[in-house]
């Protein structure tokens, strides 16, 4: 019987056993309804109360009066039973210790008749149990007898018995916690554990009770697995040298019920347990299983009891269980070795769990120790530590026993690095050289390349790169470049943290001086091949330079030695130059970060030495590192200077952005002398180009000095940009300096100039607000007067309009703002169609940030000021030009589709929007209807009933043009609208003239329906991950693309990006335009020359070029299916094999044009490389696959009949060319098919086989013919 939960209303007794069991069908539910309801009744007819008091008193009085009976009923004593036993806890304490003797004898005495079932029974232990856990506190006489029936229990054959005398044993022991009463009770259970040991064995019983003794003891240990962790210390102790006994039967059914009990014992917090007993039968476990072969679940089993039981063990005495570390992680070992998935997995977390929790500082320092005391006398006398034997066992894990778990093995490998850190160098130096040695092995032998190499990473991590480099050297002094190790130089680039800069300025720098040399020699000889390998590896040495200056320890004291390196280096090295910019960038904005309290690294994985870095960069030692690095400002910017303004390009701005850091952290003084000499070459180089342009003005007789006005123009441009980057260490009076020399450039005819100045004009307005707050009215006006702008400077002017508009939009007076924002919003809004791709993305972008300016309520913003912004862009649409009609729809679009509040607004202005399609303009039509799919995507399907008819009649008044380009694009709205709306709402606002378009759609639909229920696997992989690759984003190519859409989700494009409104971001299929079909084909053509289309289809995922196992295995499929396309075995029509004689290739026959016309034969005269060529070849084998050969008889002319086969009949091969669009490739077709006809009379009674080669015959002599 289940365990029924006990009665929460105390007054409700009896309908809440109505409602629980009235629906069961069980007959003792039924019964037990039965009894209740009479009981209840029986209270009403007396007056009496229905509390729990009232039905414990008619329960005990019924029970004493059936119970007494001759013949009682055993259904009704199992209903008085379980009522009792629901009844019982819910009963104050006081009323079941008056009652207690009375309950007790009437329970025990129904417990021993042999009239109640064993639901009966299970319901008479609940009582009992409640009975002794309230009565337990007093005395243990008081309570032992009904301790006994508990305990007479646990070994009873019936199952449901036996489980509930185990609850209730655990739930009293549990009572009897901090007791006196627990030490008898816990040694009762010893007792009767022994006892029954004593029959299993045959002691003092006979033949027939050892059986049953031995079955009783698998039950008392099913027992213990609840109850052994509350048994006193000396209980526990005894069972536990029982347990041993019983381990060296080596029984399956015994140990693996020792070990769940164990399992218990060792995961119960407060659990009291000798810990020599529990560590000696660990270790009997751990024997167990490297000397005996055991199944997967044992291994399991005890791996995780070894992980758990050493861990506790190591708790309570430290000293005992770091001596048997060894045996156990040998025991987890051999587990590995067994290659059974879920015991590896097991053994695995256990090695990781044991090397975290048992290996501690001491053990490692005693190791670490004997080896220097070993290395100082030369020799080793004592015998290996014990954390020297735990290593060698981890060593052990990389040898060919474990090679099929060798990625397994690596990750536990990398936790005992992790684990030991510096003094890893002395534990596992041999494992270090192992590591070196596996990356030797060959791909095809060793697919863990990826594992191996992060494994030795952690080796770095914990040795840091100095020890490192020491075991396991670089080799650059090696005559032959390919016994260097270069594979160690991305491992080093990826997990060199907080080293010394010392380091790298005594021995990396003597590396490249060493390599320089090696390359100088080379070239020398002729080499060139070697040494430009050499120079590469020169290279590798530069670009670890980065990776030591992530978070060095030495930073204020090495510094200063490295500086004189790295600026001779930039002056002499234009290749490095990149590597050495960013790796002072990184050295200033950590400690930037660090001083100003911003470098968070909390929610991020950051490894053990990240973490020792940070801990020791406290912002007293960022400042320590920020003064050195500014005492050596002025000497890195004069050199990074004077390089900026002598090179032509600068590489990714990391010149410009060092010059700004350094700008930011040195003195005042520099900077402005610095930036003093600065404006004055700009001064100097503005005059002259004055004067070159004035002179060229005055004298049209003059030569052309175009090369002399470029080479000013440049210099002018590059000298803005490096006044620009010292910006950050300039105050308000040199901004504005700055800022009077741009006002000339901005109106420049040169370009290039132009451009220059609006960008560092953003970079001012981005960068100080002050400035825009002083010269704003300067601004605006200088704005407006310096127009027209120069095409290449567009994006950046539109940047200083933003920001401009930002700061106007941040005051509370509403008419300044719409007044600024009116004054530019035509030119921002006509950059949308400009024809650089960087200044429409940028126009879109400011179009929204302004908006976000307008509406946001954080930054000032009202949605009536986002609604004003957006009828104040609609105001476009009464423009003259389709060019800024079309400009005003797309500003329009773009803002329905960021904020889902102006969707609604933007319905106000669609009837202008179809309006609009009747002027048959392209570029005004592409426009709107870009508009109408961001509205039926981004609307809700009531918004959209509300104007379906409107959209729908719109859309179909237009596509009455047969000359539109849109054709495609208006049947994908419609899609879009029957996804939304559902079909029969666009059928009832469709016209009868359109409704065969509508049919088409619902035919296109249900064909593409049946095709994914036909492939429902495949299809079902490819759309998931179609649908969850990535949230959508803003594309306006798509949107207005001039193409149809094919792609059948193309609306969830839409859905899926996030707006102001909601939020939700839900991962969507892209939209996949034809436009973009098209321009991607010629990307697919390069890529079929790669393996990568026949390689891992189902991944769905590009082929990573860099691992090497991938490439390796793409590689050899595709031979494969080379080889298999090659070497079919040919076959003669009788089944036999054909073989050729070597160096001889089979001459494939080229099928011949069966064409009357000699249209159909010039496939055979044209190239094979040809196109044209491929494709008649195509048709003419896709036409001639049936000549009728089957059918022709060896004895007569015509055709016979075959058994098992059609009848023979007269027929023309399909051609291509009948379903051409080409007018002459369909009449040379047609033709063809006419001559059949004619010549049936003069081929009749000849096989179809004969005629067509006839045909054959007069189509070569015409063609040989015409040839002569």
């Amino acid at each position: 019987m289940e365990s029924p939960p006990l009665i929460a209303d105390t007054d409700n007794f009896c309908s809440q056993i109505f409602s629980k069991y009235g629906s069961s069908t069980a007959e003792h539910h039924q019964h037990l309804i039965a009894v209740t309801g009479a009981m209840s009744q029986t209270l009403k007819d007396n007056n009496q109360p229905l509390s729990l008091i009232a039905y414990f008193g008619a329960a005990c009085s019924s029970l004493d009066s059936i119970s007494s009976e001759s013949e009682p009923s055993g259904h009704a004593l199992d209903s008085l039973l379980t009522i009792l036993s629901l009844i019982l806890p819910g009963l104050s304490g006081a009323v079941v210790k008056k009652k207690f003797e009375l309950v007790a004898e009437l329970v025990v005495r129904v417990l021993r008749g042999k009239e109640v079932s064993e639901a009966g029974v299970a319901a008479g232990l609940k009582c009992v149990a409640c009975l002794v856990m309230v009565r337990g506190s007093v005395s243990w006489n008081d309570v032992s007898q009904l301790y006994g029936i508990l305990l007479s229990y646990a070994t009873d054959s019936r199952s449901k018995v036996r489980r509930q005398s185990h609850v209730c044993l655990r739930d009293v022991l549990q009572s009897f916690q901090g007791t006196a009463i627990l030490a008898p009770a816990s040694e009762a259970i010893a007792n009767i554990f022994e006892r029954f040991l004593l029959l299993a064995g045959g002691s003092n019983a006979s033949s027939s009770e050892g059986p049953t003794g031995a079955q009783e003891v698998l039950y008392i240990l099913e027992a213990l697995k609840d109850c052994l962790p509350l048994l006193s210390l000396k209980s526990s102790t005894n069972i536990l040298k029982y347990y041993k006994s019983l381990l060296e039967l080596h029984q399956p059914l015994v140990t693996r019920r020792i070990t769940d009990s164990l399992n218990v014992l060792c995961r119960h917090q407060k659990g009291e347990v000798s810990a020599e007993v529990l560590l000696d039968l660990l270790v009997s476990l751990a024997v167990l299983i490297s000397t005996n072969e055991t199944s997967a679940d044992s291994m399991t089993v005890t791996a995780r009891l070894l992980d758990a039981g050493m861990k506790k063990v190591f708790l309570i005495n430290r000293q005992i269980c770091v001596v048997k570390l060894p045996v156990v992680f040998s025991a987890l070992a051999d587990v590995m070795a067994s290659e059974h998935e879920e015991p590896l997995y097991v053994a695995i977390e256990a090695f990781k769990s044991l090397i975290c929790s048992c290996i501690d500082d001491t053990l490692i320092k005693q190791g670490v120790n004997q080896i220097n005391e070993s290395a100082k006398i030369g020799s080793r006398k004592s015998a290996p530590t014990i954390i020297e034997k735990v290593c060698a066992t981890i060593e052990s894990l990389l040898d060919y026993r474990y090679a099929a778990v060798w990625d397994t093995s690596l990750q536990v490998v990398s936790a005992m690095f992790d684990k030991l850190g510096d003094s890893s160098s002395y534990l596992l130096r041999r494992t270090l050289t192992n590591l070196a040695d596996m990356q030797k092995l060959p791909d095809e032998d060793f697919p863990f390349r990826k594992q191996l190499h992060e494994c030795v990473g952690s080796a770095l991590v914990a040795m840091g790169p100095e020890t490192f480099l020491s075991l396991l050297p670089l080799k650059l002094e090696a005559q032959d470049v390919s016994q260097v190790n270069a594979w160690l130089f991305p491992i080093l680039k990826q997990y060199t943290v907080g080293s010394s800069l010392n380091f790298f300025t005594e021995s990396i720098f003597d590396m490249i001086s060493l390599m320089k040399k090696k390359s100088a020699v080379l070239e020398q000889e002729g080499k060139i091949r070697e040494a430009r390998t050499v120079d590469g590896l020169t290279y590798s040495l530069w670009s670890l330079l980065p990776s030591f200056c992530n978070y060095p320890l030495d930073t204020a004291e090495s510094f200063k030695d490295l500086e004189k390196a790295l600026c001779g280096s930039l002056r002499d090295e234009p290749d490095i130059r990149g590597v050495i910019c960013s790796s002072l960038l990184i050295l200033i904005q950590q400690n930037k970060k660090i001083l100003e309290g911003n470098d968070d690294i909390s929610g991020t994985e950051t490894n053990n030495p990240r973490e020792r870095a940070l801990a020791s960069y406290t912002p007293e030692v960022a400042a320590k590192n920020l003064n050195a690095l500014r005492l050596s400002a002025r000497e890195i910017l004069s050199v990074l200077s004077g390089i900026f303004l002598k090179t032509s390009k600068d590489d990714g701005g990391l010149l410009q952005a060092t010059i700004g850091e350094f700008a930011s952290i040195s003195d005042k003084v520099v900077v402005s002398r610095f930036y003093t000499a600065t404006m004055r070459k700009l001064l100097k180089v503005t005059e002259e180009a004055g004067k070159a342009q004035n002179s060229k003005s005055s004298n049209s007789m003059e030569v052309d000095s175009s090369s002399s006005e470029v080479s000013l123009s440049v210099a002018r441009a590059q000298l803005f940009d490096l006044a620009v980057s010292l910006l950050p260490g300039l105050d308000p009076k040199e901004t504005d300096l700055l800022f009077v020399a741009l006002e000339p450039a901005l109106k420049d005819s040169d370009g290039m100039i132009q451009k220059k100045a609006y960008k560092v004009l953003s970079v001012i307005l981005k960068s100080s607000d002050g400035f825009i707050s002083r010269k704003l009215e300067e601004l605006l006006n200088m704005m407006i007067e310096v127009l027209p702008c120069h095409f290449a400077a567009k994006r950046h002017r539109l940047d200083c309009l933003y920001y401009l508009i930002e700061h106007v939009s941040k005051d509370n007076l509403e008419d300044r703002r719409h007044a600024v924002i009116a004054s530019f919003l035509t030119e921002i809004m006509l950059a949308l169609k400009e024809a650089n791709k960087k200044t429409r993305n940028r126009a879109y972008d400011i179009i929204v940030q302004i908006g976000h300016a307008c509406g946001d309520e954080n930054r000032g913003g009202k949605k009536e000021n986002l609604r004003q912004y957006f009828y104040l862009v609609a105001g476009g649409l009464a423009s003259e030009t389709p060019h800024s009609i079309s400009a005003a729809v797309k500003g329009l679009a773009r803002l329905a589709y960021e904020f889902t509040d102006l969707v609604s607004s933007a319905y106000n202005v669609l009837p202008s929007a179809l309006l609009l399609l009747q002027r048959k303009n392209r570029e005004i039509i592409k426009a709107n209807l870009g508009l109408l799919k961001v509205l039926v995507a981004k609307s809700h399907a009531e918004g959209l009933h509300a104007n379906l008819k409107t959209v729908v009649e719109g859309l179909l008044n237009w596509q009455d043009s047969t000359k539109n380009h849109f054709k495609a694009k208006v049947k994908l709205l419609l899609e879009m609208l029957v996804k939304k709306c559902g079909l029969d709402a666009v059928r009832a606002v469709m016209p009868e003239e359109h409704m065969k378009l509508l049919t088409n759609i619902r035919k296109m639909k249900e064909r593409k329906e049946r095709k994914l229920a036909a492939n429902l696997e495949e299809t079902r992989s490819q759309f998931s991950k179609a649908t969850t690759s990535r949230a959508s984003k803003w594309n306006h190519t798509k949107i207005f693309s001039d193409f149809g859409d094919e792609d059948d989700d193309s609306d969830n494009e839409y859905m899926g990006a996030d707006s102001v409104s909601g939020r939700q971001t839900k991962n969507v299929s892209v939209l996949n335009s034809k436009a973009s079909t098209l321009r991607s084909k010629r990307k697919r053509k390069a890529a079929k020359l790669l393996p990568e289309d026949s390689y891992d289809q189902i991944d769905d995922e590009p082929l990573d070029l860099l691992d090497r196992l991938k490439t390796r295995s793409a590689l050899r499929s595709s031979e494969q299916k080379k080889a298999e396309s090659d070497d079919e075995l040919e076959m003669d029509a009788e089944g036999r094999l054909i073989i050729h004689e070597e160096g001889q290739k089979p001459k494939r026959e080229m099928p011949s044009e069966p064409d009357l016309e000699s249209g159909s034969q010039a496939g055979s005269h044209v190239s094979v490389n040809s196109k044209k060529a491929q494709k008649r070849r195509k048709t003419s084998e896709s036409g001639w696959a049936n000549t009728g050969s089957e059918y022709a008889s060896k004895k007569a002319a015509g055709d016979v009949k075959r058994k098992n086969k059609l009848e023979p009949y007269a027929y023309w091969p399909l051609d291509r060319k009948m379903v051409s669009r080409r007018p002459e490739q369909r009449a040379a077709a047609r033709k063809g098919m006419s001559s059949v006809v004619k010549l049936t009379k003069k081929f009749e009674g000849k096989s179809v086989s004969n005629a067509l080669s006839v045909k054959i015959k007069r189509g070569k002599k015409k063609a040989n013919k015409k040839n002569r």
